[in-house]
């Protein structure tokens, strides 16, 4: 029986995470890995990953049976396919006073969210891996149609965002 495409996910994520590239899953992953289950179905895996490593990165997954996309253009992110496994990395890069920043594109040099390296390892069983930060999870997802003027708030988002304020809070008070 084949496996489900959470499944194959879950064995993506933690493919990748064993690359040894410094990389931190953003997204609905991000938001499972901290809460500590699978809340619901994914589309894709979504990462956050340095400029610099972009050529090291794309090296290691296309030797790994990934196809890297053409688009979106490759200073800005890097997209993968291998069958139905979908992985997006959006390339991030530090300023002169340490800030994370928007690395290529129309947005470069924008700030992405203080403190948004800055989490613990996140977790879904025996499987850890680096994670954003739940604060910079909220501020993405709540942000998102408004930096981007036209892209629709999503159900899933307002979803999200819930699911992580309540687990924040929840965390707070151990």
């Amino acid at each position: 029986m084949e496996a489900s495409i959470t499944v194959r996910q879950l064995e993506a994520i933690a493919a990748v995470t064993a690359l040894g590239i410094d990389m931190w899953l953003r997204g609905g992953w991000a938001m499972d890995f901290f809460i500590g289950r699978v809340t619901r179905p994914h589309r894709d895996v979504d990462w956050f990953a340095w400029s610099r490593d972009g050529d090291r990165l794309a090296a290691a997954l296309t030797n790994e049976g990934y196809e890297l996309l053409a688009e979106p253009p490759h200073d800005r992110q890097l997209d993968f396919v291998r069958g139905e496994l979908d992985l997006s990395f959006a390339l991030i890069d530090e300023d002169r006073f340490g800030h994370i920043i928007v690395a290529g594109g129309p947005w470069a040099g924008q700030r992405w969210p203080d403190g948004m390296l800055d989490c613990p390892r996140g977790q879904i069983g025996d499987l850890r891996c680096r994670i954003i930060s739940p604060a910079a999870q909220i501020e993405i997802k709540r942000m998102m149609p408004v930096w981007v003027p036209g892209m629709p708030r999503r159900q899933k988002d307002i979803e999200d965002i819930a699911l992580l304020e309540t687990a924040v809070a929840a965390s707070r008070e151990r």
